[in-house]
């Protein structure tokens, strides 16, 4: 099942086409210091099961950790939104920390892995988006835009230490399980799911807060 998801994948060669961190800072309008201003940097950067070292992490509860430790970008989504919004999107403009050339966000799953050299991601859920993104993006009904375009960024935890290089190729490993995608878990967000939907979620390697909500979760017989 893995190689026939594989397979018509090597003519979209991926590559690691920005690695992006940020600086606490307190965008206008807000009261609180934010890490979502993040910026291309040059040379590479060391990623542990934290995320990148350096990167700016100002609320715990809500960003970073283990199961969100790194956030991607592909960027043919990015692409779609440069043309939606009328302008180049740089890199790290939704606050993301790497980006990857030829990545569509639509068909990525939970489960699926990005292996660049020594470094493996493993995705665990899809981006919500919150006010302080509205903020960062100059539009207070941009969260809404953005559901609505279902295209969400995407959450990985690191399974395996290692660095980041803009250029360094990157090996796309669909998981072998049911597939649970990025569209599908934004469609979901806060909403109850049938029995055969919550068994599917379960089965897939997702977010340890989400996992816990559905097991928690009251399901009609």
């Amino acid at each position: 099942m893995l190689e026939e998801r594989n397979r018509g994948r090597d003519d979209r060669p991926m590559k690691i086409l920005a690695v992006c961190i940020g600086d606490a800072e307190i965008l206008p309008g807000k009261s609180y210091r934010t890490g979502i201003n993040k910026h291309a940097v040059g040379g590479t950067v060391m990623i542990d099961t934290e995320g990148i070292i350096g990167d700016a992490v100002c609320n715990g509860e809500h960003h970073g950790g283990r199961d969100q430790a790194v956030y991607v970008e592909g960027s043919l989504t990015l692409d779609w939104w440069s043309n939606e919004l009328g302008r180049r999107l740089e890199p790290g403009t939704f606050g993301e920390n790497i980006v990857i050339e030829g990545l569509d966000n639509r068909e990525v799953a939970v489960g699926d892995r990005f292996i660049a050299d020594d470094l493996v991601l493993e995705v665990t859920s899809a981006r919500i988006p919150c006010s302080t993104f509205s903020a960062k993006m100059g539009d207070p009904k941009f969260v809404k835009r953005y559901t609505q375009a279902g295209r969400p960024g995407i959450y990985c935890r690191v399974i395996q230490n290692g660095t980041a290089t803009a250029g360094t190729p990157v090996t796309y490993l669909p998981y072998a399980g049911a597939r649970v995608t990025m569209p599908e878990l934004m469609a979901t967000f806060g909403r109850r799911l049938s029995p055969e939907d919550r068994a599917r979620y379960l089965s897939a390697p997702i977010h340890y807060k989400l996992r816990a909500l559905l097991d928690e979760e009251f399901v009609d017989p």
